[in-house]
């Protein structure tokens, strides 16, 4: 893979470079990178792509912390109890 090196970069742009880097919980590098791609419509490398995904996937879980669902094994042996009781009768 290159390297490629920036020199001269306008204060605002680099800032709101590092703000939409934190939002995204990339480095700055991976945000970049990800503005080019979409900038110059290149898909990434399998590689990225699946970091893409597994990165999304991690904030998408952080949004359903917010939420406060039931225990799955407490719904299940509640609807276990239920079929069991159904057929009894």
């Amino acid at each position: 893979m290159k390297t490629l090196q920036v020199r001269e970069v306008p204060e605002g742009l680099y800032r709101k470079l590092v703000t939409e880097a934190k939002k995204e919980h990339r480095s700055i590098a991976q945000e970049t990178l990800m503005i080019l791609s979409k900038g110059l419509h290149f898909d990434l490398a399998p590689r990225d792509r699946r970091k893409k995904v597994l990165d999304r996937m991690a904030n998408d879980y952080k949004k359903l912390e917010q939420y406060d669902f039931d225990d799955p094994v407490k719904i299940i042996r509640e609807d276990r109890q239920r079929d069991e009781y159904n057929f009894r009768q």
